[in-house]
């Protein structure tokens, strides 16, 4: 028995998309999130250059150009030239990732290393960005940062099988701290690679996995097709593990300009976007998803992508007219035509989304967009949930801080740094968004008879919170803490700081 003294017990919270084994990554590498500017990035380089082994990669995550002021001097599109970065280190390849993780920015040691100068074309899905004269600035938006990600993986292909084995516990131990401090009991991880689904299967096997995980597989057609069913798992070890859902990209992300659009940027009229993978490999993609039931989770953000990802599910839905309760996802459906919203209860397609992206990005959303496609089609979950279409939460950490409280916030409140409230029409009631956070993200994982609500007989999952979120005034959800977080029936973090 556990007397909580009036505070309030609410289903364990469930992560809706998030990429579990990089929060622990992002926490080993430099930490960019709060970087006021370009100026306080090429000084945390540097200081990590000084403490590096000559040729030891620098790798970094977190940083978004609109939170700097003022912009860097030079710039091209708003992003810095790499020659600060490259004297801060000279010797060492750097490699930091956008917020979003669909851009990064790296040095002259890196760009060296990988052969990048005027004449490199960039590959299918990406970008090279280049100044005036034709160099480049430093900057990968999309599939060209897997120039950079090959050189670092054949650097560390020279580590022993422990080093690597060594450096993927440490990043599920730190995950696992991280999403228990936060009150997560189901992580819904949005694609992890064959190898990493291996050791996380063997952690549950062994009894040390704090939390349950509900993983899609990130892997080429060519690996998945030769043994499918080999490859899916439904609640394995004391339903800690389920893998029964393949991840797609069909385009980028908005802060970086890779959001594939309908119509032209209105702050770049020369680019819509891009696409990262073909419409055609992802239909292929969905056929071996259906065959072998299998769940199809596409990642889209702009308005084009959303269409692209919908009319392939309509398709395949059209030609399989015997398999019903699919629940395949689009996971963001930030951007969407007017056109395309009762698409996503007609087709039954879930939105799967993150409140807390509409906050963080709303500042340059009207930029990017232009004030009628923003009013029209981003985050518009009422639109959404009026269609029919069931709309779930996450925060897509560590692209954003994994804490619930943060999203649930923005998913009741919409309400920006600056005080000001971005298309108020589209909030969630706390119940929505409540639901967004437990039984709904339950639901999109085939996973809702288990858990997701505190039923006699469903798993004992509880997430106790030192504020009743859903009636203390809006403005104090944000300091609301985890007091407890119960998996299983057993407390696994307990928070002993005065409240």
């Amino acid at each position: 028995m556990i007397d909580l003294g009036g505070k309030l017990a609410v289903p364990g919270w469930i992560e809706g998309h998030g990429h579990f084994t990089g929060i622990g990554q992002a926490k080993m590498n430099l930490d960019l999130r709060n970087a006021k500017d370009w100026d306080v990035i090429v000084a945390k380089v540097a200081a990590a250059a000084k403490k590096a082994k000559p040729g030891e990669w620098i790798l970094g995550r977190g940083w978004h150009q609109k939170d700097w002021n003022p912009a860097p001097s030079p710039n091209v599109e708003g992003f810095p030239v790499h020659k600060t970065l490259s004297e801060a280190s000279p010797n060492n390849p750097v490699m930091l990732v956008h917020a979003s993780g669909h851009a990064s920015f790296v040095n002259a040691k890196a760009i060296e290393l990988v052969g990048i100068d005027k004449n490199t074309a960039p590959p299918s899905g990406g970008d090279i960005l280049k100044d005036a004269d034709g160099n480049p600035t430093g900057l990968l938006r999309e599939t060209a940062q897997g120039l950079v990600r090959r050189a670092l993986e054949k650097d560390r292909s020279k580590w022993t099988p422990e080093q690597r084995n060594a450096e993927l516990q440490k990043q599920i131990d730190l995950s696992v701290e991280e999403c228990l401090g936060k009150g997560i009991t189901t992580f819904e991880d949005a694609g992890s690679s064959l190898e990493v689904i291996q050791a996380l299967k063997k952690r549950v096997d062994e009894g040390r996995m704090g939390l349950r995980l509900w993983v899609m597989i990130r892997a080429a057609y060519e690996q998945l097709e030769k043994n499918p069913a080999s490859y899916k798992l439904i609640d394995f070890g004391d339903k800690r593990l389920t893998v029964r859902a393949i991840k797609q990209g069909m385009d980028g992300a908005l802060g970086p300009r890779g959001a594939w659009l309908l119509e032209p940027y209105d702050d770049l009229p020369t680019s819509s976007g891009l696409n990262t993978q073909s419409i055609d490999d992802i239909t292929k993609m969905a056929e071996l998803a259906m065959a072998n039931g299998f769940q199809l989770c596409v990642h889209a953000i702009g308005d084009r992508a959303n269409r692209e990802t919908l009319n392939i599910y309509e398709k395949v839905f059209h030609e399989h007219p015997d398999k019903k309760d699919l629940r395949w996802r689009i996971e963001h459906s930030q951007h969407l035509s007017a056109a395309d919203i009762p698409r996503f209860g007609q087709l039954g397609v879930i939105a799967a989304m993150q409140a807390n992206h509409c906050t963080s990005d709303a500042p340059y959303v009207l930029a990017r967009l232009g004030p009628k496609r923003a009013e029209e089609g981003a985050y518009v979950w009422q639109k959404l949930m009026k269609s029919g279409a069931i709309v779930t939460n996450g925060t897509d950490a560590p692209v954003e801080d994994v804490n619930p409280i943060g999203s649930f916030y923005a998913a009741v409140s919409r309400k920006l740094k600056d005080g000001s409230v971005f298309y108020p029409d589209q909030r969630m009631s706390r119940m929505d968004a409540l639901m967004s956070y437990t039984i709904l993200n339950a639901f999109a994982a085939f996973e809702e008879k288990a858990k997701g609500s505190l039923t006699p007989g469903k798993l004992a999952d509880v997430t106790v919170l030192s504020k009743d979120i859903m009636t203390v005034p809006e403005d104090e959800i944000p300091s609301t803490q985890v007091v407890y977080t119960i998996v299983g029936g057993k407390v696994m973090y307990q928070n002993r700081k005065p409240m």
